[in-house]
């Protein structure tokens, strides 16, 4: 199995992937530099993911490295998470979550219904990545990450701070507010609500750096 270590230097934060005669596969535009006998190659996508690519912000184009050695990713202000899949789970990831996993981790498109597209703000199409599989993987993310499990549950987030959830958890938009002169009152904007049974990640609170980014306060902006 590859070995995913997040490695970190003048608050910025890395992967560096240690291969032994295996495979990985990664974002696109990601690399930083690799050391030893590693060879990247592209695989074409199907002509479905290629019509999918232009409707979303998800890339069909994911390099493949293989080989042995050591393979370092690009740096971040931000975060990484890694983690375990098994065969009996197939995760959602948010926009811009994907950055690597290991070769026997599938790479799936998953569409979001249509109208919770369209309150989301992403349109009438939103496509997201998904992945199925034995294997590990790595999320791109702003801070830390805490895992929340529901149980023929409800959830409502008031933001786009879910980066990854099980495909047993749907998702929609709805008002968080009984009525609608509670919502004009509140100040809330319309909230996300995962409902079902399985497991979310959630990125609450983003590194201080993050939010610095040019010497100024930014608002940040979550992936999912």
């Amino acid at each position: 199995m590859a070995k995913f270590d997040v490695e970190a230097a003048e608050g910025m934060r890395w992967v560096k992937v240690t291969l032994e005669n295996e495979t990985v596969r990664t974002e696109k535009g990601i690399l930083n530099h690799f050391i030893g006998d590693i060879s990247m190659d592209v695989p074409l996508p199907r002509p479905r993911d290629f019509v999918v690519s232009m409707v979303s912000q998800e890339s069909p184009l994911r390099p493949r490295f293989q080989g042995t050695g050591e393979l370092f990713l690009e740096s971040s202000l931000g975060g990484f998470h890694i983690m375990q899949i098994t065969n009996d789970e197939r995760w959602v990831l948010g926009n811009g979550a994907y950055w690597a996993s290991e070769s026997d981790v599938k790479l799936t498109i998953f569409r979001e219904r249509i109208m919770t597209s369209f309150w989301a703000g992403e349109g009438f199409f939103w496509y997201l990545t998904a992945v199925r599989g034995s294997g590990k993987i790595v999320l791109a993310c702003q801070g830390p990450v805490d895992e929340m499990k529901l149980q023929n549950g409800r959830m409502v987030v008031d933001g786009n701070y879910v980066i990854a959830r099980t495909s047993g958890i749907k998702l929609s938009i709805r008002r968080p507010e009984r009525s609608y002169i509670s919502h004009l009152l509140s100040g809330e904007n319309y909230a996300r609500v995962y409902e079902g049974t399985g497991r979310l990640l959630m990125c609450t609170t983003p590194y201080w750096r993050f939010r610095f980014k040019g010497g100024e306060l930014k608002d940040p902006i979550v992936a999912d």
